[in-house]
């Protein structure tokens, strides 16, 4: 049976000029064009790295 694949995804699709993120998961464009097709570890790279983005783009004033 397969697995769902794993995703920080919350449906909130607004990408950030300046940095390339995604607001909702902090995500590149790219990372979230290729997440279908990463290898699990590449994904928890990514996943690793999303709360110091997250980070970056409130103290910027991106987020609420």
């Amino acid at each position: 049976m397969l697995q769902p694949i794993k995703t920080p995804c919350v449906k909130v699709c607004v990408v950030d000029g300046q940095s390339g993120n995604c607001l909702g998961c902090g995500r590149t464009l790219g990372e979230i064009a290729r997440w279908a097709r990463l290898s699990d570890d590449e994904r928890d790279v990514v996943l690793a790295a999303l709360p110091a983005r997250m980070e970056s783009l409130k103290a910027a004033g991106k987020l609420g």
